[in-house]
């Protein structure tokens, strides 16, 4: 199964894929971080998902930092800096962030 994530993600990513990222997003931010997000990332999403703009922003910014910190590997860094963009995306255009 695979993802269609909105605002500006181009390819589809594997279920296996982001739950990967967030095994690399759980040991980077702190533990109240990681619990805003996890939602998006344990491996668990099994339904669209629609991000309200607010919380798609917060998101974006938590997929930032990670992304920066010098624990991520870079490879994974990039991901998460992409879905970043992509959240601040639908953030800044007041609309759901969507994942289908």
């Amino acid at each position: 199964m695979g993802y269609s994530i909105s605002h500006g993600v181009g390819s589809t990513r594997s279920a296996l894929t982001i739950a990967n990222l967030g095994q690399h997003l759980a040991h980077t931010l702190t533990g109240s971080e990681w619990r805003e997000l996890s939602f998006l990332f344990d491996g668990r999403l099994s339904d669209v998902v629609h991000v309200p703009p607010r919380q798609a922003g917060r998101i974006g910014d938590l997929l930032e930092k990670a992304a920066g910190s010098r624990s991520m590997n870079p490879e994974w860094g990039e991901l998460a800096a992409t879905l970043a963009e992509a959240a601040r995306r639908a953030s800044r255009a007041g609309e759901d962030w969507s994942w289908t």
